[in-house]
């Protein structure tokens, strides 16, 4: 069974710089090095030695290159960390982000450039967007009546790497979004869970939009006229190929991981609601004995996958500071904030002031 305790305290680490008791997923090697990648080739272009950066990940510098490689969100973690304490760059995430391309995301960035529309491609990055290397979990939302928006989920409790991660995801996907629509591209809104940043200019700068610091959520919100832009480089044939191609590389037992992520997200959407298997094997399109069996397949269980989900989000709205803990019980799903606190403390080990004093 997954610890979730080990989320509340992964300062505790052994000589690998593993959270003692940590979730597998921490260590399973099954990401592309894409982002360490851009960011090693931004060291080199300013003339900074980064080999050392790798020592004792399992990683070398000069294996990025490799199609084949995967890695961990240890080893991602361990190399970006000394490359924010070797660069002493606050705004790193945002650098990196900026100079990724279509080119930077291989197949999945081919699907996205042929596809009908600015939405198709979207679409295509959202369901993808572990092909493309992506240390965050993503979705698409309805934001208002006429706005939808890019919503970043954490996969760990990591309020030190959280802003470098959502600077890259997003200052990239404008990239992105600029190259397929236009330069006149404009976001309605950057929303953040963490506070505002010195280097705020920067954030001002490229997004040319509103920035809501301390919010609930990591989103970035767009109106949704965007979605119907006709992309002129579209093609049916090569988006066909290149998106079955994209669905090979979630690799073996993908199947029984895409189920896991479809609950994840469909969970993440839906805690105020407090979803129940069945709910969600409806909004799956599938049986609630279907799903069962397909998690099994995957040695998960339901139950475990929410009680993370929530534990996670709790954990991340307790490091932002902007919400109560009654609030961030409203949040997960719990009107009674009695009952939250004693959920925290079952899936943690401890109060959620605690977890909130451990973050300060």
């Amino acid at each position: 069974m997954t610890s979730v305790a080990a989320m509340a305290g992964q300062a505790t680490e052994d000589s690998t710089g593993t959270p003692a008791g940590a979730d597998p997923r921490y260590t399973a090697a099954e990401t592309p090095p894409n982002i360490l990648v851009h960011l090693t080739q931004l060291a080199l272009s300013r003339g900074l030695s980064c080999d050392a950066w790798f020592t004792g990940s399992g990683l070398r510098r000069d294996q990025l290159n490799d199609p084949t490689l995967r890695v961990s969100y240890r080893q991602a973690q361990m190399v970006i960390r000394r490359a924010l304490q070797a660069t002493g760059e606050p705004g790193l995430g945002l650098e990196v982000g900026q100079g990724e391309t279509l080119g930077s995301f291989g197949l999945l960035g081919l699907a996205m450039m042929t596809s009908p529309t600015f939405g198709d491609a979207m679409t295509a990055g959202i369901t993808h967007h572990r092909v493309s290397g992506s240390l965050l979990d993503v979705s698409f939302e309805v934001a208002g009546p006429r706005e939808v928006a890019l919503a970043a989920w954490p996969r760990f409790n990591d309020p030190p790497l959280l802003p470098f991660l959502c600077e890259e995801l997003f200052s990239s996907a404008l990239a992105i979004a600029r190259q397929l629509v236009g330069s006149d591209f404009r976001p309605s809104r950057l929303e953040v869970t963490y506070a505002r940043p010195a280097h705020v200019q920067a954030y001002a700068d490229y997004f040319q939009c509103e920035l809501v610091f301390g919010a609930r959520l990591n989103r970035v919100v767009l109106d949704a006229q965007w979605l119907g832009h006709p992309l002129p480089s579209h093609n049916p044939l090569t988006a066909q190929q290149a998106l079955a191609l994209c669905t090979q590389q979630h690799g073996v037992g993908g199947m029984q991981q895409e189920v896991v992520v479809s609950v994840e997200r469909l969970l993440r959407s839906h805690l105020r609601q407090q979803p129940r298997l069945p709910d969600v094997a409806r909004m799956l399109n599938m049986s609630e004995r279907s799903l069962r069996r397909r998690l099994a397949e995957g040695g998960r269980i339901f139950r475990e996958i929410h009680d993370r989900v929530r534990a996670e989000r709790a954990l991340e709205l307790l490091h932002g500071g902007a919400l109560s803990v009654a609030e961030i019980g409203l949040e997960i799903g719990f009107s009674d904030p009695r009952e939250f606190r004693r959920a925290f403390k079952r899936w943690t080990g401890m109060p959620p002031r605690s977890a909130r004093q451990q973050a300060a």
